[in-house]
């Protein structure tokens, strides 16, 4: 059986395996310690606390398996390969609305890393934005298909994003 690969920046990647590293190390343990407390209440046929313990310590346990096997089958997108002649995955591209005029920025990644909410926003290559700038070049006008209508995007600019500065080793 084939694994899907799971396509990441360099940061998109230490997110995960910070997540992966928590979630063994300390909320493994915090959910040990509630799972002791709620044991040492005696009957656990009818002991709410120990129920949730057991759910969160399968939720940690469910959610440890998926990013090992992300990170296992992760494919991370050098900075060499971002180009800043045409739109591809990890690059950061200024939109121009065609009717509104108004401009925005997006950062393009794979799905694992979209967040709407970051500052550039960060948006799927397989979003309707995503895949329509897929592949093309400044200043070229771009059609977005959306449940709420089409839109009309010039692109104004490609580049590369800025480096993070890496953690120090402790």
């Amino acid at each position: 059986m084939s694994e899907e690969e799971t396509i990441l920046t360099a940061e998109g990647l230490q997110k995960l395996e910070d997540e992966l590293d928590n979630l063994r190390s300390v909320k493994r343990q915090e959910v040990s310690e509630r799972l002791k407390v709620a044991i040492s209440y005696g009957d656990i046929s009818e002991n709410s606390e120990y129920d949730d313990a057991k759910n969160e310590q399968a939720f940690v346990e469910g959610r440890i398996l998926v990013l090992e096997k992300m990170i296992r089958n992760a494919k991370v997108i050098k900075s060499s390969a971002i180009s800043k002649d045409i739109v591809s995955l990890g690059c950061k591209v200024k939109l121009k609305d065609v009717d509104s005029g108004e401009e925005e920025e997006y950062t393009v990644v794979g799905t694992t890393e979209a967040d709407p909410m970051a500052d550039p926003p960060r948006i799927s290559n397989e979003s309707p934005v995503g895949k329509a700038i897929i592949g093309q070049k400044k200043d070229k006008k771009v059609l977005v298909k959306t449940p709420g209508g089409e839109f009309a995007y010039v692109i104004m600019d490609i580049s590369k994003p800025r480096a993070k500065a890496k953690k120090k080793a402790k």
